[in-house]
């Protein structure tokens, strides 16, 4: 059979943003694919009708917005004559007919809900120091253009966080929410010029919204308002900072939430689900699982709402140890499993008769499927990528049980076609990022890739992992630790299952927290001939204060009670891999984005920097304009260009 090869990626399609209209009886999607020659991606409108996907546009490159009836929906494209900081919307009649442009906004919007056909509320990014730019004049904004590029050459910050993963440099800015009329066209600002809305949702005529004022550092707490557009009236439903608020919804005219005080299991934990009822919020349980997709991949850019409320139920994604489930829950909140799905959903959309999904399993991948409420009668609507893995060869994920530290785990393995058991193979550990996050059974290319080419591929969920609850996920002060004997003893028990893994020739990678594992590991083993980490972790005490996430999370995750003094300097850095890197041997390429917010690319800097102090052979590939979600979602040649030089890497030192 025919191989998967690196740059099948630029081949696969990815679907993504499912949406009903209000009748329920056409589905419209948005698929993203690769242009070569642009190094980007480029997107089209799809409709399901009558159970048949119908391509709606091949030429507009745009992204679905939301329907404005049930004959016309409103999508989002940038084109040449796009002006800086607005946003071009247009309409089109999926009836037919050209795309027409509908209304362009005087800033650069984030997301748009609809009150009425004529009423939107809009979020979108604006300087806290000129929050009203949106109403400038032609004359006004050249002006403010002009004095900005006489500081082009300069970035002056005097907040934190000051950069943010995606976004760059966020000094000043706010997420502000928007009441937009459309015709005529009139905008006014819903929040305070200082104000940082988290999250926001639209229900008959009131907005309920989460969020804090803000001025030089960032809360992890905040706090919930409602604004009525009859009256157009704010009110503070919730003023205390002592809570994370978010995921709300309503239900039966009730607003729900999850919330927690992050005091039990810190940043990462599950909020308790909640209705919010005179004043307070009335507590009804803590799920066992995350409602939401946490599965690790990289042929699924994404996008698109992981819940909706359908008669008198919410239905939502979960991850469940590892996989993704469709799950139903009442106003008690009792749970319903609606479809378990051995892979990956990443989106859902209810009509009242139907759930529709994006699902990808082993040897499929992202395609559009349809179920009834009760998830019967699974129908698949697209054919997206079957041509792009016709004939080919994919390894089937094999499970293999084992049991670290009396902890019962399991992972898998994938095994090279004609694998021969008297024949000697190679093999890679693949450690998941997060580390809140859950390897499953679905199509992974780069894991793909490496079986395509004869190596044996090794992955698993260990300790920290989500789909088992925060106890299972909860490894503050653990780091290093519980973790990595985990990934060991997997090791081992692959070995065993599997003795003709040739034990030399054994590679290890790993990005963000298997970026910081692969550090890890190189310092305190040297049984691996080659490693690779990808947007790592290599010190704690400098990522903490360089990082988007730094401030909290270092010190969270290390267990120490903040930044400052000794002990906590102690903790930090007892859990950093930089601390042991007099013990590293593998030779180990680093990759790593300059763009890169989450991780920094100093992190990397600093382990590559060490190794070559000693002489241990090491690289370190640099991609420009990337940020951590390269693997992912980077630019398709820089994606291509990153799986060649960790393959090549791993083959000269298998070879």
């Amino acid at each position: 059979m025919k191989k998967i090869e690196i740059k099948d990626l630029l081949k696969y399609q990815f679907p993504e943003n499912l949406q009903y209209n209000e009748k329920g009886d056409l589905l419209a999607f948005q698929v993203a694919y690769s242009d070569e020659k642009k190094n980007s991606y480029r997107r089209d409108v799809h409709l399901i009708k009558n159970g048949r996907d119908i391509q709606l546009t091949s030429t507009l490159n745009a992204s679905i917005v939301l329907w404005l009836d049930d004959a016309h929906m409103i999508l989002r494209r940038n084109t040449e004559e796009t002006q800086p900081d607005t946003t071009d919307l247009y309409i089109i009649d999926v009836n037919g007919g050209e795309a027409q442009k509908w209304i362009t906004l005087p800033f650069g919007m984030s997301e748009m809900k609809k009150v009425s056909s004529n009423r939107m509320i809009v979020s979108a990014s604006i300087d806290y120091k000129d929050p009203d730019a949106y109403k400038d004049t032609e004359e006004e904004k050249k002006k403010k253009a002009d004095e900005k590029k006489k500081d082009a050459d300069y970035q002056i910050v005097d907040e934190v966080p000051y950069w943010m993963n995606g976004a760059g440099f966020i000094d000043h800015q706010r997420m502000a929410l928007f009441d937009v009329t459309i015709e005529p066209l009139a905008i006014k600002r819903i929040t305070p010029a200082s104000f940082d809305t988290d999250s926001f949702i639209v229900d008959d005529t009131k907005v309920y919204y989460t969020g804090n004022a803000r001025t030089r550092r960032m809360s992890l707490y905040n706090k919930l308002y409602s604004y009525d557009t009859v009256k157009k009236e704010k009110t503070c439903l919730y003023g205390k900072s002592d809570r994370s608020i978010g995921n709300l919804y309503v239900m039966d005219g009730k607003l729900y939430c999850q919330e927690t005080d992050m005091q039990a299991y810190g940043v990462n934990e599950t909020g308790t689900l909640a209705v919010f009822q005179h004043g307070t919020f009335q507590e009804i349980c803590k799920p066992e699982y995350s409602l939401y997709n946490s599965a690790a991949g990289d042929t699924l850019l994404g996008g698109g709402k992981e819940a909706e409320v359908i008669d008198h139920r919410r239905i939502t994604i979960a991850t469940i140890e590892d996989h993704n489930e469709i799950v139903s829950l009442d106003a008690d909140m009792h749970a319903e499993k609606i479809y378990s799905a051995q892979g990956i959903v990443s989106c859902l959309a209810c009509n009242g008769k139907k759930i529709a999904f994006i699902k990808e399993d082993w040897d499929h991948l992202g395609e559009v499927y349809e179920i009834d409420l009760k998830g019967k009668n699974e129908k698949k609507l697209t054919c997206l990528n079957d041509e792009n893995i016709k004939s080919r060869y994919i390894a089937r994920p094999k499970k293999i049980n084992y049991t670290s530290q009396s902890e019962k785990l399991h992972g898998w393995v994938l095994l090279p076609e004609g694998f021969n058991a008297k024949k000697k193979y190679p093999a890679v550990l693949d450690v998941h990022g997060g580390p809140r996050a859950v390897y499953t059974e679905a199509f992974f290319h780069e894991m793909q890739v490496w079986a395509a080419k004869g190596y044996v591929v090794l992955f698993t969920n260990i300790r920290g992992s989500d789909g088992r609850g925060d106890e299972f996920a909860d490894i503050r002060d653990q780091y290093g630790s519980v973790d990595f004997q985990d990934l060991m003893d997997f090791t081992d028990a692959v070995l065993k299952k599997y003795p003709n893994i040739d034990p030399k020739k054994l590679c290890e990678t790993g990005g963000s927290y298997g970026g910081f594992m692969t550090n890890w590991i190189i310092g305190h083993t040297d049984r691996f001939c080659a490693a690779a980490s990808q947007r790592s972790i290599a010190n704690w005490v400098s990522m903490s204060f360089i990082s988007d996430i730094g401030l909290y999370f270092g010190p969270d995750q290390c267990g120490a009670s903040g930044l400052f003094g000794e002990k906590n300097t102690k903790k930090l850095w007892e859990h950093s891999p930089l601390a042991y890197a007099d013990k590293a041997k593998t030779p180990t390429l680093f990759i790593h984005s300059d763009e890169d917010h989450r991780c920094p690319l100093p992190e990397g800097m600093q382990m590559m920097q060490a190794l070559a102090e000693r002489n241990i052979e090491t690289r370190m590939v640099i991609f420009h304009g990337e940020n951590h979600e390269l693997s992912r979602s980077g630019k398709p040649l820089h994606r291509i260009k990153r799986l060649e030089e960790i393959t090549n890497w791993f083959d000269i030192h298998t070879k």
